[in-house]
């Protein structure tokens, strides 16, 4: 929103205030005349502007007269609704009178049953301990793939293709957590400087290409995420 629109939305709440609270008008025409002043100097710059530091200072001062005005509408919602809450309380009439009298006989009795002994059984299973809670972990299947399996898996394949998209390498994958491990062991292969990676467009297909070794150096080694 431009400060154009918050200067009038607060004039025109000016006017439309009945009962005119003079501190409060006099906070809001001395915020309305400051961010006329921003606006008029970021729209018609002159050489008497000063220097940087000081434009920095002014817009600091913009950002914490906009949240003045801020605070002052959440405050001025926050009394409106207090305001309507009032007005329906005093419409309610709460029931000062008893119950009657032609109906004691027919209430029911809230003792009848109770002894000393059944109250203290229940105090006593109410303040009984509770005992540990167990979490079974049955229905949650283990994690059966493994990034290092994965990357043995890879280093046997790709040697003999060459260059390879990443999609043909998942192929025939249906768990989605193969999938993953698949894609960290190519990342592994590609920081041991194992494999070199490729994508022409954003979300593209991945192009894996495999880097000889002529050195013969093995991989190194890496954590087992298997779970």
């Amino acid at each position: 929103m431009s400060l154009t629109r918050i200067i009038e939305a607060y004039l025109a709440e000016l006017e439309r205030m009945t009962e005119l609270d003079l501190e409060v008008a006099t906070e809001f025409l001395l915020i309305a005349a400051t961010l006329i002043d921003l606006k008029a100097r970021r729209l018609l710059p002159t050489r008497d502007d000063g220097e940087l530091d000081e434009e920095l200072a002014l817009w600091e001062e913009r950002d914490l007269l906009l949240a003045r005005l801020l605070d002052c509408k959440t405050f001025k919602d926050v009394a409106s609704v207090m305001h309507d809450l009032i007005e329906r309380a005093e419409l309610t009439h709460p029931r000062l009178a008893g119950p009657d009298e032609r109906f004691a006989a027919v209430m029911p009795d809230l003792l009848d049953g109770v002894s000393p002994r059944r109250l203290q059984r229940a105090f006593l299973r109410a303040t009984e301990p509770k005992g540990p809670v167990s979490i079974d972990l049955f229905h949650v299947a283990p994690i059966r793939a493994s990034v290092a399996e994965a990357l043995d898996t890879l280093v046997g394949q790709l040697p003999s293709l060459g260059t390879v998209s990443f999609r043909q390498l998942i192929s025939g994958i249906t768990d989605r957590i193969e999938v993953v491990v698949r894609f960290l062991a190519i990342l592994e292969l590609f920081k041991q400087g194992r494999v070199d990676l490729a994508q022409a467009d954003r979300f593209g297909d991945i192009t894996v290409m495999w880097n000889n070794n002529p050195d013969g150096v093995d991989l190194a080694p890496i954590d087992n995420y298997d779970g």
